[in-house]
């Protein structure tokens, strides 16, 4: 078994929206907010962030300005549960994933309660059920995940990672794994410990073009199923 750790949703940089998605850090509760799109994808398939307006309000908060009218790069897909990657990403999905391996996905909260440092926390896992290209999508299922929907450019070597029903999909309630840490966010040392290590440098959190990977993922496996998650098959 071979897993790999995947940040996702909105952060405070440019590409990725320059917000961050809310949490209740006492309950876990969060919402899922992808990052923008940037590319041209096919007639009928954006996927505007005005959809999140009804669950945000639950957080007592609203979309800021500069995403209103803006569409949402929509990935992962928890709804379709796919996953889709690009260059050296795409490349290292391929390399080092089968089916049966997984995908843990974190992202950078902001926790409406009032905290000051950002909640860090796994908000979904995918089990690998099989890896294609995006551009054998057929015109009629190209709406299963953000890869699929954009117009391709001619060889596109785009992936999309269909995973498992039923034993994948986004955490009902998100587990923080993040501290700040010798000026860095980073996982917490006695979760690193539990899992037994990942192939970054003391558990560095941040967006790379090289995907850390999980050392001991039976390890990890172990841990995260002593948590009694539940896991929806739904984005928000």
């Amino acid at each position: 078994m071979n897993a790999l750790l995947v940040r996702v949703g909105t952060d405070l940089s440019s590409g990725g929206g320059r917000w961050n998605g809310p949490v209740h850090s006492r309950t876990g509760r969060f919402a899922y907010v992808p990052i923008p799109e940037s590319r041209a994808v096919h007639p009928g398939m954006e996927k505007p962030y005005g959809l999140l307006a009804p669950v945000l309000s639950t957080f007592g908060i609203s979309l800021p300005h500069h995403l209103w009218g803006r569409h949402m790069h929509l990935d992962p897909d928890f709804d379709c549960l796919t996953y889709g990657d690009q260059g050296e990403r795409a490349k290292q999905l391929r390399t080092n994933l089968s089916a049966g391996d997984w995908i843990v996905f974190y992202a950078g909260l902001n926790d409406v309660g009032g905290g000051a440092e950002l909640v860090y926390a796994l908000v979904g896992v995918f089990v690998v059920d099989d890896i294609i290209l995006a551009a054998d999508v057929h015109p009629t299922a190209r709406d299963i995940n953000a890869h699929s929907r954009r117009v391709l450019q001619p060889n596109s070597q785009d992936v999309i990672v269909r995973a498992r029903q039923g034993v994948s999909g986004r955490l009902e309630r998100c587990l923080p794994i993040g501290e700040w840490r010798d000026r860095a966010y980073r996982v917490r040392k006695d979760i690193l410990n539990d899992w037994g290590g990942l192939s970054v440098k003391n558990g560095y959190l941040q967006r790379s073009a090289r995907l850390p990977k999980f050392i001991e993922p039976m390890r990890f496996r172990r841990w995260l199923e002593s948590k009694s998650i539940v896991l929806l098959q739904s984005n928000n």
